[in-house]
């Protein structure tokens, strides 16, 4: 008997573990894989990004050349927030700098946000997956005592075939686990040395401009 066997064998709660861990699999997979896209090309063009903004010559040439490195979208959104604000509203009142503190703390937390998606459910994931195994194996030791206390007497070789199918949750519990945990600690890495140079860029173009519009 396999894990499938098993797992078409069991009752309601076995079935809805198996199909949980399936769905946290398919789900932590699927951002891992989209994660790594993004990832891959956000980060070195960040660094290409800002490198080119600093060599333009004007706003708009400045503009246009991180265009074409901003694949994902990551140094653009700071730029264009820098946009002077419609006068007579409350976003134009007050100084300059305040007025780019603002917008540029908002665009920052914007695109924070988009590179921090999917990392909650990678640590839910990581942290509940083993646990849910772990259920689906004890439900399945409690029904595979009651099926072979049933039939007569308990030995080591009735009890061992049971007993090690139902650890196979277990081990699903730990494969669903593993991958997602070791993608939150790797993505949380490449997402903190994201953060760390738009912050660095959102503070250099705040006095750039603030000293500009002087």
């Amino acid at each position: 008997m396999n894990a499938w066997n098993l797992i078409a064998q069991g009752d309601a709660v076995s079935k809805t573990v198996a199909l949980l861990l399936l769905a946290m699999s398919v789900a932590s997979w699927v951002v891992i894989l989209w994660k790594s896209w993004v990832l891959k090309r956000a980060l070195p063009d960040t660094a290409r990004s800002i490198a080119a903004f600093w060599q333009a010559a004007d706003m708009p040439q400045a503009r246009e050349r991180v265009a074409a490195f901003d694949r994902e979208g990551v140094v653009s959104p700071l730029i264009s927030a820098t946009t002077q604000a419609a006068q007579g509203t409350l976003a134009a009142t007050g100084d300059r700098a305040q007025q780019l503190t603002r917008v540029l703390r908002d665009a920052l937390h914007a695109v924070l946000h988009k590179l921090h998606f999917g990392q909650v459910l990678l640590a839910t994931v990581g942290s509940t997956a083993p646990f849910v195994g772990l259920l689906g194996t004890v439900w399945g030791i409690y029904h595979a005592l009651i099926g072979i206390s049933g039939g007569g007497q308990i030995t080591l070789d009735r009890l061992a075939g049971p007993v090690g199918e139902a650890l196979i949750m277990t081990a699903a519990g730990l494969a669903v686990a593993i991958p997602a945990v070791l993608a939150y600690n790797l993505f949380g890495r490449f997402v903190s040395r994201i953060e760390a140079d738009l912050e660095g860029f959102a503070r250099d173009l705040r006095e750039l401009l603030s000293t500009t519009a002087r």
